[in-house]
């Protein structure tokens, strides 16, 4: 790799280093709002740090003769998550006096929008720790959607390539114009988390509390300002609120794009968008039902316990209402089940994804009929598009390696001596992005806190792998990325 590429990438990261020093000041403005004078140090000192950082990777300028291929984002979008984990757990050392390993951990989490936690007394800490939490979800969601929109459909990653053109419109009239689709993205991603704030102040949340859980649904990362999430709050509105902008957090943000730019129904006519809802709904309906006549619930009670848990599982935000692992066998091995579907392509949704289970029925269809009539020529679509060998491979290869990558590290964490529940669940949910976990420890009322540090290292590589897509992070590693 050459030299000017490399100092390309130094100074680019050196521009989201910036970007993080400066985003830093509202935890400080927050802080003074609320009379705590002695956090504000940390903030101060962390984003001075991580501003001195990025200008030295800057200062040097852009290489004028830097041309940055295609092969060289999966080095920068690596480096750049792993950079930016670095200095933003800065604040959390010197706030918390954790240790960086704790700290790395939960701004990974953060960060990736996983959401699963070490810290406890959420309820009485400092609110410029809490923001910052919250703001780690946000800066990571807007970061993936653009990742996923710009950068894996380019690499080929996991079948991405289906969504490097949603319309002919999209394709032909945005896409080039990279800088006016993330434009777009961003202001739809902040109209969206001020929707949000508004809701939940008006459902019953303080500002404070409201801003906090909108970046947190909106995200999909399931950050909470309580130890007991979603429970803490008991007004039905609340709850009901946090579920539609988990959602709508879960949808392409391609395609509210589309429905700005006047195609109105861009999001009804999406198979995705579609197979998504539908899935959601069948499933609030399936468990809501057996929790009612399993439990002293009314039925519409039932329902929103359901509504609210089963969407948090799926679209990977990992708030919790209530400890959903005492509601039986079938309950618990279905939200395991959850665990691994994800919300739509170009969300700040993790898993694997709802458009990989639709085209793995498409090929399962058309493989049936091709038994049936083994000289039929078969057509295979989705969405519109062509399903050829190329999107069948990446989708089988990233299929594989992401159950290989759960396998490894479940097993790697039984060696630190977790046991086989906490181990499998917890990669899982790592991997995917989730949050909560199954058993005692992880479950949905506990936390990460008790684990051992070497556990923790690896779900955060776990969490990085999976917000990732995977390959994105094991292709540097290989040799011949290194020769040319």
């Amino acid at each position: 790799m050459a030299l000017s590429t490399l100092r390309m990438i130094g100074f680019i990261i050196g521009l989201f280093l910036i970007t993080l020093a400066v985003s830093m000041v509202i935890p400080m403005l927050t802080l003074l709002m609320y009379q705590r004078q002695d956090d504000l140090d940390a903030f101060l000192w962390s984003s001075l740090i991580t501003f001195v950082a990025g200008l030295l990777l800057v200062g040097p300028g852009k290489p004028k003769d830097a041309h940055m291929r295609p092969r060289d984002m999966y080095l920068l979008t690596t480096l750049s998550w792993v950079v930016v984990c670095i200095f933003a757990a800065l604040p959390m050392v010197i706030i918390q006096h954790i240790s960086y390993t704790d700290a790395f951990f939960e701004t990974m989490s953060g960060v990736t929008t996983t959401g699963a936690t070490i810290l406890v007394g959420l309820d009485h800490a400092s609110p410029g720790l809490l923001i910052w939490r919250s703001m780690l979800h946000w800066l990571g969601g807007i970061g993936f959607i653009g990742m996923a929109v710009a950068i894996l459909p380019l690499l080929r990653v996991g079948g991405m390539r289906l969504f490097q053109s949603e319309s002919s419109d999209w394709g032909e009239k945005v896409m080039p114009r990279s800088h006016m689709a993330a434009q777009y993205i961003i202001g739809v991603y902040t109209l969206l988390t001020l929707l949000g704030y508004f809701a939940f102040w008006a459902a019953g949340m303080t500002p404070f509390e409201a801003i906090n859980h909108s970046m947190s649904m909106v995200s999909t990362g399931g950050f909470s300002t309580s130890d007991n999430s979603m429970a803490n709050w008991q007004q039905p509105a609340v709850h009901w609120v946090a579920v539609l902008f988990m959602i709508l957090g879960s949808l392409p943000f391609t395609l509210y794009v589309a429905t700005l730019r006047g195609r109105r129904k861009a999001l009804y006519r999406d198979h995705q968008v579609r197979g998504f809802l539908g899935f959601l709904l069948l499933t609030w309906l399936v468990l809501g039902t057996w929790l009612w006549a399993h439990s002293e619930h009314a039925w519409l009670d039932a329902f929103r316990i359901v509504a609210l848990n089963v969407t948090s599982i799926v679209t990977t935000t990992g708030v919790a209402l209530g400890d959903y692992t005492l509601w039986g066998s079938f309950a618990v091995l279905l939200f395991f089940y959850l665990t691994f579907v994800g919300g739509c392509s170009g969300s700040t949704a993790g898993g694997l994804k709802i458009f990989r289970f639709q085209v793995a029925y498409v090929l399962l269809k058309a493989n049936l009929q091709q038994l049936i009539h083994p000289r039929a020529v078969i057509k295979q679509q989705y969405n519109g598009h062509n399903i050829d060998e190329d999107i069948v491979r990446s989708l089988i290869t990233f299929s594989f390696f992401f159950t290989i990558t759960i396998g490894i590290i479940a097993l790697g964490l039984t060696l630190t001596g977790l046991d086989w529940v906490t181990s499998l669940t917890g990669a899982a949910t790592a991997v995917c992005n989730v949050g909560p976990g199954l058993g005692n420890i992880i479950g949905p009322v506990g936390n990460f806190s008790t684990l051992p540090d070497s556990a923790k290292w690896l779900l955060t590589v776990g969490m990085l792998l999976g917000r990732l897509e995977i390959l994105t992070v094991l292709v540097p590693f290989t040799r011949t990325f290194w020769k040319h």
